[in-house]
């Protein structure tokens, strides 16, 4: 008989008669909650609300949950007020109840957190960054936080974006290095730079993990990479989040043995929390993905 409230986005609205259905989702599950607001049971200023209801509209709805009449849902929410906290017209909300192309969501990356895909894929990966972090504080391993910005290029591990303040849509302006003979060059003289050197995004955390191993034992990284590689394939990113472990004293046997061990805890993990999702994934991108990753 508790009073709870639901705050989310409007999926669906289906006015009736005598009452009104409302399909709200608030972001943490795949599917949304249906809210029923009978109207002989809501105030006025709620009857009004729900006239100016339309799909992505931000709701603040009051109510006890209760089991659903109807066989799409185990619960409901029976309302007893709703608020729009954000209106939105819906003629021009780009989201239709259907499935969207990745490439049109691209076109709109203000919204597409709201569709299945790439709700279920943040979910997913929040909990997989939990684990994994979990997973090297159990272990005992310390997390250090790497730079972003360097002057290594951490043995040459990939392609590197540069990182300037000097005016580059000034190209006449730029200053210009100078040879022994005091000579200029067609070089550019990073002395008058913001780090005084060339620098760049990180391609790999790993030799600032290394220096802290040495003093500190077990270490990891856990953040930004970036790869100037130009391959437009669905193997290479230009931005991704990259662990790295760094263990003093051991041997290969002990890496390969780790990395073995965080990968069946994260994935057991992403498993045991994210199964709606995983389901998801499986129905729509890869048909065996629910087969395959119990047997990792």
């Amino acid at each position: 008989d508790e009073v709870v409230a639901l705050k989310g986005w409007v999926r669906t609205v289906r006015k009736q008669k005598t009452l009104a259905f409302v399909e709200v989702n608030d972001g943490s599950s795949l599917s949304g909650m249906q809210c029923v607001l009978t109207f002989d049971d809501i105030d006025d200023d709620t009857k009004e609300e729900i006239n100016k209801l339309t799909t992505g509209c931000a709701v603040n709805v009051l109510g006890k949950v209760v089991k659903s009449q109807g066989g799409k849902q185990a619960y409901e929410l029976s309302g007893a007020s709703l608020r729009i906290v954000g209106e939105c017209a819906g003629d021009a909300y780009p989201l239709a109840k259907k499935r969207h192309s990745l490439e049109y969501l691209r076109t709109i990356a203000h919204l597409r957190p709201r569709t299945n895909t790439v709700a279920a894929v943040a979910r997913v990966r929040s909990a997989l960054a939990g684990s994994i972090h979990k997973f090297f504080q159990d272990q005992g391993f310390l997390y250090v936080q790497t730079p972003l910005i360097t002057a290594s290029d951490c043995e040459g591990a990939g392609e590197m974006f540069r990182v300037t303040t000097l005016d580059l849509d000034d190209v006449s302006g730029l200053p210009l290095a100078e040879d022994e003979d005091g000579k200029k060059t067609n070089g550019v003289n990073y002395d008058e730079d913001f780090f005084g050197k060339p620098a760049f995004l990180t391609v790999s955390g790993q030799l600032g993990a290394e220096t802290h191993a040495c003093a500190l034992g077990d270490v990891y990284t856990f953040g930004p990479t970036f790869r100037a590689e130009n391959s437009q394939t669905t193997r290479h990113l230009a931005e991704f989040n990259m662990v790295e472990p760094e263990m003093a004293f051991a041997d290969l046997t002990s890496a390969m043995d780790n990395a073995e061990s965080m990968l069946k805890f994260v994935v057991k993990d992403a498993l045991d929390k994210c199964d709606e999702d995983l389901t998801f994934f499986n129905k729509f991108y890869q048909k065996d993905l629910k087969e395959r990753l119990p047997k990792l």
